[in-house]
């Protein structure tokens, strides 16, 4: 039987609307599997990741946390120098280089800060090109070391005094000290000279200065950043007059990321004791006759008179070792437990070994102050070079390799500004509190390195980028004042590689509590904006002085709240604001990172009200118990304070 005309139309329409329905349902399924905002991830995924890392629970809910950013690219950044670029998802690039377009820095602005950037831009770019032949040619120089080679470490230096101050009063050891190696000195003090220094002496109207004859001879090591003090790794600081007790002394200290240590003072009193010996060696001998028997009662009124203006006279058994206008000699020996201070014969203080610092780190030795030079001999130096050696600093273990980037948003980003050579700070971070990162799916770190200005380290970094995978190169040549570029990189990938909800910045001296930092972060409602750290409220530029900040580069009175240097965590849509203007050429640099995060956060809290959250726990100065980060962490100290986290403790480990 013939159907009447349109009869099928409704069986017709049935089929496709069905059809239509599946098809929207297969692609809401897919959408939801695609979304940054839903996980992919099994119901106690994170589980195991906790066990591993004990004490440690970083993959817990972020109910109530701000929503993370768009999913990360896949190919974030340039796949420049890489080995393994084809291997797809499963490996990621092997190293990345930022992707940070430092284009936007050029600028005819004389002495600008985004002249001078774009300058090291520039330079970076041709070192950064040549990279991979400069690899070749040291490696093919280490297959085959010739005679020049082997001068570089020589088994001893000998310096006339001319020859000492023609090399700027500095003596380089370029294989720095081992045990038994010594230094000898002949020089003699000036007299005491009037001084007015107001570092030294702080004079009021009409009053006269005082006389001072000092000098300080320092084992120091590499500088780490331009702009940024060598390490002491003795400071050794015979004053003879003008001391603030109005006796001589002898001070000796050391100073790491220009943070001094505890001073041991020599003041003619022999250590006591029940005080620790150096090889055997008490740390003070004794050139006063009177302080036999002298206990710390007697010491006390023995200032006591001092303050009411009644004088002993003092009689010297054995002379202070110093004499002005007189030839000392004096000669420095590394011993097994530290070094060994002994002037024309006799043995006058000995200095412990600081956790932190070792033999090889001392490259060189300068002598300043009241102090004519007659000689330098430096003896039994080692003949080998450790300094950049992957074996001497890194275990190039894949356990301490960063995993592969996860294809959804994290929680937080960790940003760690680093310097080229800093390669036992990287591996003591990767053996202790970013291990912990490694196991969680919440949380990714990575180094920011610029080039450093020697190439032999530029190599080793660009083999140890390779193998860990955790570090990002900044394309242009290191210098202080382009810290706050390495910030701006930190940025761009926490917004734009990782799509992290927070993202924090620190140091690669700086010890973080995971667990107790992403506590923190928790407790902030729901799309609110963060920035979090030690605050500093009301600060001043200094105006003069190594640090000082001039009007053109900073004409306010004050700076803006910002947090300090060596940890703080700002929410993401500050860190894309901040991207957001530096790409369209509205973003203000400043040379010191912290102020000028400060500065960014203030700019954004015009439109969008930002929580500031204030926490000495942050610590900007070493260290203090129950901390969320401890700053100035050797690498000594770092495994220090990991082996009492792993036992349940957050305590400091103050010993440098």
């Amino acid at each position: 039987m013939r159907r009447p005309p349109g009869a099928g139309a409704p069986c017709r329409r049935r089929a496709i609307q069905g059809f239509v329905a599946l098809f929207l349902a297969y692609a809401l399924f897919v959408l939801l599997l695609e979304s940054p905002l839903v996980s992919t991830s099994l119901p106690g995924a994170g589980a195991s990741a906790a066990a591993a890392s004990r004490k440690l629970h970083l993959d817990g809910a972020w109910e109530g946390g701000r929503a993370a950013p768009a999913r990360p690219s896949k190919h974030p950044h340039r796949e420049t120098l890489s080995a393994d670029g084809g291997r797809g998802r499963a490996r990621r690039l092997s190293w990345f280089v930022s992707g940070l377009e430092l284009r936007h820095l050029n600028s005819t602005r004389s002495g600008s800060l985004r002249k001078v950037a774009a300058e090291a831009a520039e330079s970076g770019a041709r070192v950064f090109a040549d990279l991979h032949t400069l690899a070749t040619n040291l490696t093919f120089s280490q297959d085959s070391p010739d005679e020049e080679e082997r001068s570089m470490c020589p088994h001893s230096i000998a310096l006339s005094g001319d020859e000492f101050r023609e090399r700027g009063r500095t003596v380089e050891l370029p294989c720095g000290l081992t045990l038994g190696s010594y230094i000898t000195v002949a020089a003699t003090p000036h007299e005491a000279h009037p001084e007015r220094d107001p570092k030294i002496t702080l004079l009021k109207e009409g009053e006269e200065p005082i006389m001072v004859s000092q000098f300080m001879m320092e084992l120091q090591g590499l500088k780490t950043v331009d702009g940024e003090d060598p390490p002491r790794i003795l400071h050794f600081n015979p004053r003879l007059r003008g001391d603030w007790s109005g006796k001589p002394v002898i001070e000796q200290n050391t100073c790491y990321r220009m943070q001094w240590g505890t001073p041991l003072r020599c003041e003619g009193w022999r250590s006591r004791a029940d005080e620790e010996t150096v090889d055997g060696l008490v740390k003070c001998e004794k050139w006063i006759r009177d302080d036999e028997g002298r206990s710390e009662e007697s010491k006390t009124s023995w200032w006591l008179n001092r303050l009411i203006g009644r004088t002993k006279t003092v009689s010297i058994d054995w002379p202070y070792p110093f004499v002005e206008d007189h030839l000392f000699v004096l000669t420095l020996t590394a011993g097994l437990e530290g070094y060994h201070v002994n002037v024309d014969g006799r043995h006058v203080t000995s200095f412990p070994y600081r956790t932190g610092f070792v033999l090889e780190d001392a490259t060189g030795l300068s002598l300043n102050g009241d102090l004519d030079v007659q000689s330098v001999f430096a003896g039994s130096l080692p003949t080998t070079h450790p300094s950049f050696s992957p074996q001497k600093h890194l275990e190039m273990l894949p356990s301490w390799q960063a995993p592969p980037l996860p294809d959804e948003p994290v929680e937080i980003f960790i940003g760690i500004l680093s310097a080229g050579n800093h390669f036992a700070e990287r591996m003591a971070v990767r053996k202790t509190w970013m291990s912990a990162s490694q196991k969680s799916s919440n949380v990714v770190a990575r180094f920011f390195v610029a080039l450093h200005g020697r190439n032999e380290i530029n190599v080793e970094l660009k083999k140890e980028a390779e193998f860990f995978g955790d570090i990002v190169i900044m394309p242009f040549m290191d210098s202080y004042d382009l810290v706050v570029l390495k910030t701006i990189a930190i940025c761009e990938y926490g917004v734009h590689v990782v799509s992290a909800r927070y993202i924090m910045k620190c140091d690669d001296d700086t010890f973080v509590r995971l667990e107790s930092v992403m506590a923190e972060v928790k407790k902030i409602r729901n799309g609110e904006s963060l920035y979090i750290g030690n605050m500093n409220y009301h600060h001043k530029p200094l105006r003069d002085g190594k640090w000082a900040v001039t009007y053109e580069e900073w004409p306010e009175e004050d700076y803006p709240i910002y947090a300090n240097g060596p940890g703080y965590v700002i929410s993401s849509d500050i860190a894309d604001a901040i991207l957001s203007e530096f790409l369209n050429h509205k973003l203000r640099l400043f040379k010191m990172e912290d102020v000028s995060m400060g500065m960014w956060v203030e700019r954004f809290n015009s439109t969008r009200p930002v929580k500031y959250v204030h926490s000495i726990k942050f610590c900007q100065f070493g260290c203090i118990d129950d901390y969320y980060t401890a700053h100035y962490q050797s690498p000594r100290q770092m495994l220090c304070l990991w082996d009492k986290l792993q036992a349940g403790k957050a305590q400091c480990c103050n010993m440098r």
